[in-house]
């Protein structure tokens, strides 16, 4: 059986290990050149700790306070746009204790059954990601932030997931180099980080080792059908049959369900970030600095800061003042911290997918019988992407899947 492949990020290369195991011939076409996506520059967490979904209470609150401000951590630019209109009005109908309720089980499903995977994957595409299984710190300014994080600690026990509550002087202590300004910290020790740039890369050659057809820089234009089949991608370099396809588009997925006749709501997310060289004295640890909604992440002597949540269309637009939140936040929890502001051309920016609750689109459509879609991640696209490229899989060979997808459904708005 062909398989063909639309996306080349986290989760398209992800399907595509899984489905060569199988023995399946796999292709990949990718706008792009693998390393222009939101799977290269994001913060490398595994995080089965996020079980909470992007849509909760008080995220409309926060981003209606924020609206007016150019640096702020979570952004939604008014246009008059009828899919926006409709995703923010899902999004807003979501964002409430009870459906997070009944997400977060779910989303809990995914996140672990995707981290019992990558130790796996890592033996077999090479141990060369800088991965570390030391887990990822929840670090609060202010008492009444660190005291929210110690009851979603309570929750994550709940899940069965390991944490430690930290008071001011425990977490220095796993910072003894760099001075912090923090109230205390939540420990997540199932969490872990790897270098998401070496991750893809190392995932790609070791698919191209195992005959994996890469097709990039090349853009889909339409497709050919029969009955409810797809039975060919148009591209701008020229025509692919196939037996099943997998999209995997990411913040593009609602452009190429349009072109199949299927409404797929879906926002781009941008998030921004900045990598540091040879940095003297380093964290030790991967952090999310909740009060100032941004995140770091060591990798020996380099060091990402990045965040933001930015819902503007399709866009490469960098938006500076964003980039500054993010480094005065890092600044303020570690004061000692020896870190420039970066030039402009050195600011990474990428599109998260976001869906209007928060999970991800797992599944078909069933007006079309042959196609799988696979994408809506957010910001935990490399947290899920193992466990929905071997999802992505089951659904073909048509087996039971791992975990119940009832709640990742293509058609649930």
């Amino acid at each position: 059986m062909k398989i063909t492949i639309i996306g080349g990020g986290i989760i398209g290369l992800s399907s595509a290990y899984y489905l060569q195991k199988e023995g399946y011939t796999v292709t990949v076409i990718e706008r792009g050149n693998i390393t222009d996506g939101c799977s290269f520059g994001n913060m490398g967490y595994m995080s089965p700790s996020h079980f909470v979904p992007l849509a909760s209470p008080g995220i409309i609150a926060e981003g209606l306070k924020h609206m007016l401000s150019s640096s702020s951590p979570f952004y939604i630019k008014p246009r008059l746009d009828v899919d926006l209109i409709r995703w923010a009005y899902h999004f807003w109908k979501n964002s409430n204790a009870k459906t997070v309720l009944k997400n977060a089980p779910h989303l809990n499903n995914i996140l672990q059954f995707s981290r019992g995977l990558i130790n796996e994957m890592r033996a077999e595409i090479g141990d060369t990601i800088d991965m570390e299984e030391k887990g990822c710190l929840m670090m609060c300014k202010q008492q009444k932030t660190l005291e929210h994080e110690f009851h979603l600690a309570d929750d994550a026990e709940k899940f069965g997931l390991n944490v430690q509550r930290l008071n001011k002087d425990e977490v220095q202590k796993l910072e003894p180099t760099i001075e912090l300004n923090v109230a205390g910290a939540v420990l997540f020790e199932d969490d872990c980080h790897f270098n998401p740039g070496k991750m893809m890369m190392a995932l790609h050659n070791y698919l191209v080792k195992k005959g994996v057809q890469f097709n990039l820089n090349t853009t889909v234009e339409g497709f050919e059908k029969s009955n409810n089949k797809v039975t060919a991608i148009v591209t701008n370099t020229g025509k692919f049959e196939c037996d099943e396809i997998v999209v995997a588009a990411g913040s593009w997925l609602p452009i190429l369900a349009k072109m199949l006749g299927i409404n797929l709501l879906l926002q781009a997310g941008k998030g921004y970030s900045h990598t540091y060289q040879n940095i003297e004295k380093n964290i030790n640890y991967p952090a999310i600095l909740v009060d100032g909604r941004c995140a770091v992440t060591p990798w020996g002597n380099y060091l990402r800061i990045g965040g933001t949540m930015e819902i503007s269309g399709i866009n490469n637009n960098v938006l500076v003042k964003r980039m500054e939140g993010i480094y005065n936040s890092a600044k303020d929890f570690y004061p000692s911290l020896k870190i420039d502001f970066p030039p402009t051309n050195k600011i990474w920016s990428g599109l998260r997918p976001v869906t209007p609750d928060g999970l991800p689109y797992i599944g078909y459509q069933t007006s079309l019988q042959n196609v799988v879609f696979a994408g809506g991640h957010a910001m935990l696209g490399i947290s899920q992407g193992t466990g929905t490229g071997k999802l992505v899989t089951e659904l073909i060979q048509k087996k039971a899947p791992s975990i119940d997808l009832g709640a990742f459904g293509v058609e649930r708005f």
